[in-house]
């Protein structure tokens, strides 16, 4: 077993490129245990945790306090880089963090960090706007496990992945913990508690859900119908509520990081479906199904790649998936600017090549069109030099992404 501080992640060079080019603060989101606490301390001085009451007591005392404990008086040789971790639990936590840095931004660099609810408190009217740059986490991948250092485009030459560690993110998940532990009984237990922590501390925290009991029903009914379309009245019928809270509900767990969903695309598609967005859980380790693990697997690799390139600036990127009425479907499409960039059919083993990837693909104009397949062997060919439709295995083409 390989502990988190012992093996580097790719935000590790992501946020110690912000460090030395931005004087913005480093907004850290991710889901609940995806490392993003470990990571952010190996790169600072000072950390300050709203649920340490000393640490407390000097926030609540205001911007001043806050630089005196920072030693910002003091002359430096290099400067500081502060972490304040769960600082979104103080209800006026923008208008301290406007204040301190716009007093105090020359003199020190700032990661803001927590848990998958600092995501939802974000929203709304930002005061924060132009302080702070964007950086979302997300579990290991096979990119991840092949490279760490900061890229310098979207697309990595392919390389082969160790079965050892194509097989963890497999069985295990990419979440840390059980990705670097596994051990199957462990990953089982982690899976439990971090499912109980979403439902009784995260959704009571931030919405005061107060049917708890049907909120868990809804997490049980998604968690079995990741990779497929998302029919909200369908969903409403079998948990007993509205519509609109069925969809506020879904919303809900989609900002706290439990899945998240992908909508069709329609432009220049001739009979598109347009309203029914497709469901995906965050850790695919859980899944019986195994189409439905691969498709998610692959889902959760894409939606990596798509805001990490969004966030490195490399362009607007967005996950989306294509279907039309004569039931035509290719799993996700990649926009990049709001152009289709490339199509992905996930398959367990079938290689006969799908007829939708060319249908949709002379429709969008996409550049690329590939049949992903989870079952075959590792081949040493960039996939992204080929424009028709065609049949790449996972592990080549999942290693070219983040």
């Amino acid at each position: 077993m390989v502990r988190m501080q012992e093996r580097p992640r790719l935000y590790n060079a992501v946020l110690k490129d912000h460090l030395e080019k931005h004087r913005q603060m480093a907004l850290v989101l991710g889901p609940r245990q995806v490392g993003k606490t470990t990571t952010c301390r190996i790169l600072s001085n000072i950390y300050l945790n709203w649920d340490n009451a000393d640490d407390r007591r000097g926030l609540l005392r205001g911007p001043g306090a806050v630089a005196e404990t920072l030693g910002l008086d003091r002359l430096q040789a290099n400067t500081p880089v502060a972490v304040l971790d769960e600082l979104h639990k103080y209800s006026k936590w923008k208008s301290l963090l406007k204040g301190f840095f716009d007093t105090y931004g020359d003199r020190v660099r700032l990661i803001i960090t927590g848990s998958s609810r600092l995501d939802v408190f974000r929203r709304g009217s930002d005061s924060l706007m132009g302080r702070y740059l964007l950086y979302r986490m997300h579990p290991w991948s096979v990119g991840e496990s092949l490279r760490t250092n900061l890229p310098v485009t979207e697309i990595w030459p392919p390389a082969e992945i160790a079965p050892a560690e194509w097989d963890a993110l497999w069985e295990h998940g990419g979440f840390p913990e059980p990705f670097l532990h596994r051990d199957s009984r462990f990953t089982r237990r982690w899976r439990s508690l971090r499912q109980e922590q979403l439902s009784r501390e995260d959704l009571r925290e931030v919405a005061q859900v107060i049917d708890l009991g049907t909120m868990e029903t809804l997490i049980q009914i998604l968690a079995e119908s990741s990779a497929q379309q998302l029919i909200y009245s369908n969903l409403a019928r079998e948990i007993q509520v509205s519509v609109d809270t069925a969809k506020r509900w879904v919303d809900l767990l989609s900002r706290l990081h439990y899945g998240f969903m992908v909508r069709p695309w329609f432009t220049n598609v001739t009979k598109a479906l347009r309203k029914e967005p497709k469901w995906f859980q965050r850790d695919w380790s859980g899944l019986a199904n195994e189409g439905a693990r691969a498709e998610t697997f692959v889902a959760c690799h894409l939606l990596k790649a798509v805001e990490g390139w969004t966030d490195l600036g490399f362009g607007a990127f967005e996950l989306r998936y294509l279907r039309d009425k004569q039931k035509r479907e290719v799993d996700f499409l990649v926009v990049k600017d709001r152009k289709p960039w490339f199509m992905v059919e996930v398959k367990l083993k079938e290689t006969s090549l799908s007829p939708s990837l060319a249908h949709f693909q002379a429709q969008t104009k996409a550049t690329h069109a590939f049949q992903v397949v989870v079952s075959l062997p590792y081949e040493p060919a960039d996939c992204f030099h080929v424009n028709r439709p065609v049949v790449v295995p996972a592990k080549t083409f999942l290693s070219q992404l983040l």
